[in-house]
């Protein structure tokens, strides 16, 4: 059974989104990108409580612009997903989960040493330049259901 429901579509938004985010960090550092994704859409909680599947995470707005910077800025984001990719999203929805992003929400490359906290919540720890983030204790127990 696959962490959550998707279709074709699903993986190829999300192997563009991977890809976009973190193919500078090799096929590593996009599943960790897809472990993110795919624990938001699981989640229901903080900030992600009216989001419920793929594109939903995508193209989510917060405070006025989209959560993916890859969205609004990235061309790699608007090229058509290639098959390394789309198999990587498959893992990554249908079993793959590991730490440092296992539980995160959140993920940035503060171009520095990754700080204890970022808006709050506890650092996990980091691959090559990005920095994962786990909600606070307490505060989302969705996201560890399926672990």
């Amino acid at each position: 059974m696959p962490r959550i429901q998707y279709n074709d579509s699903d993986v190829s938004l999300m192997a563009r989104m991977m890809r976009a985010e973190a193919i500078g960090e090799g096929k590593q550092g996009m599943l960790y990108v897809g472990n993110v994704i795919v624990n938001r859409a699981k989640s229901d909680c903080l900030d992600f409580r009216n989001v419920r599947n793929i594109n939903d995470v995508i193209y989510q707005v917060q405070g006025g612009n989209y959560s993916f910077e890859a969205v609004q800025k990235g061309n790699m984001f608007y090229n058509r997903a290639r098959s390394t990719e789309k198999r990587l999203a498959k893992k990554n929805l249908d079993y793959w989960r590991q730490h440092p992003a296992k539980y995160a929400l959140w993920y940035f490359n503060p171009y520095a040493p990754c700080p204890d906290t970022w808006y709050g919540q506890p650092f996990a720890g980091q691959y090559k330049q990005h920095c994962y983030y786990e909600p606070s204790p307490g505060t989302c127990d969705s996201v560890y259901i399926g672990s």
